[in-house]
């Protein structure tokens, strides 16, 4: 999951937004200005309404934030390095680099997750307690008792022993403890994931054929991304147990074709060496330096009447936008944070210079090669 536009660093993790964020915003927004605020606290005008929904919703994101940045200061505690924070339709995401070295660690960083969340629904759920015995308007008692319960909720849900929830991650860390090997592990907790997700999609569905409504749609919608994300999660710890000890060196493009920053997007799809071999390549500023990536369907975007004038730094992926890895880095650590499509290629850099470039379908051949390879038995 990448983010669509970054909102900042906060303790040096990068802060990420999907553009789905604003649908969820939305639907909370409008159903607590339009729903249950004047339902439970009549009486005011709607743009009151409308700003207690707005706050309350940045509010209820703000809470979704401080959960996934626990997560983040915890894992840099135990060495494990975050790539980033991403806040999406369902909720967040904090990415790492690399996995947990050992259960105990797989634990604390699992674990003070829905700890965070339980904690602020405690902390709102005195609040409301305080406002109501200060004859608070009913409005305000609402605002805080709605992000008690979402607060409160986020963390019950979050601890359920499934894949790709906390309570998986935690569910893991225990049969790594007990069994010594990890991909078993994994492989039970996105196991157990699958199977609350199809519990949820029944439920939702039985919900919504009873008159529930949205209501039951969403708890099927919500069923539908624990099955697709716990599935995704399972294939990509069988793909780390088949690379594990192999760096990227031994995947990589070596040595790719660089094309200057300077160059215009018609010299880039005029000359053959750039249009039949690849569909990405590196870009080099004027010392030589990496500076980013540029795809030919990127160039291609320009109008063909601009083509001329237009540089490929112009229309480049810069560098703090591509993910970047060493040859000597573990590709099964780098591959959590690979995506499809030419845009998101993997640059290997060494002491600064550009010495490799990397795909899925580098990874994929590579995959395919060394299960080719192995001893039958």
């Amino acid at each position: 999951m990448r983010a669509t536009f970054t909102l900042g660093r906060i303790t040096g993790v990068r802060i990420g937004v999907h553009w789905s964020v604003l649908l969820i915003f939305g639907i909370i927004t409008f159903g607590l200005a339009q729903g249950q605020f004047p339902h439970v606290a009549p009486g005011h005008a709607p743009l009151v309404y409308w700003a207690a929904g707005l706050g309350t919703a940045v509010v209820f994101f703000a809470s979704l934030l401080a959960h996934e940045l626990a997560h983040a200061v915890v894992a840099r505690r135990n060495g494990v390095v975050v790539d980033d924070i991403v806040l999406w339709l369902l909720g967040g995401v904090a990415r790492l680099k690399s996995e947990a070295s050992s259960p105990t660690a797989e634990l604390r960083i699992a674990g003070v997750g829905p700890l965070v969340s339980l904690l602020l629904g405690g902390l709102f759920l005195l609040g409301t307690w305080l406002l109501a015995l200060a004859s608070a308007p009913g409005l305000v008692v609402e605002v805080a008792a709605w992000l008690a319960g979402i607060n409160l909720l986020l963390a019950v849900f979050n601890a359920l022993p499934a894949a790709p929830l906390d309570g998986g991650r935690l569910l893991r860390a225990f049969l790594w403890w007990r069994t010594g090997d990890r991909l078993r592990a994994t492989a039970g907790a996105t196991g157990a994931g699958r199977v609350l997700g199809w519990l949820l999609m029944v439920l939702g569905l039985v919900v919504f054929m009873r008159g529930g409504g949205l209501g039951g749609l969403w708890l099927a919608l919500i069923g539908w991304f624990l099955i697709a994300a716990a599935t995704a999660e399972g294939r990509q710890a069988q793909l780390r147990g088949v690379l594990a000890g192999v760096p990227v060196r031994d995947a990589m493009t070596r040595d790719p074709l660089t094309v200057p920053a300077v160059l215009t997007v018609a010299g880039l799809l005029a000359d053959p060496r750039y249009r039949y071999r690849h569909s990405a390549f590196p870009v080099s500023g004027v010392d030589g330096a990496p500076v980013g990536l540029v795809t030919l369907d990127g160039a291609r975007q320009v109008p063909p009447e601009r083509t001329g004038a237009v540089t490929v730094g112009e229309v480049m992926v810069p560098l703090s936008r591509t993910t970047v890895a060493g040859p000597d880095d573990s590709l099964a650590d780098l591959l959590p944070r690979m995506e499809s499509g030419a845009e998101h290629r993997v640059l290997v850099m060494d002491q600064g210079r550009v010495v490799g470039i990397l795909s899925l379908s580098d990874v994929s051949r590579t995959v395919t090669w060394l299960m080719g390879a192995a001893p039958r038995r």
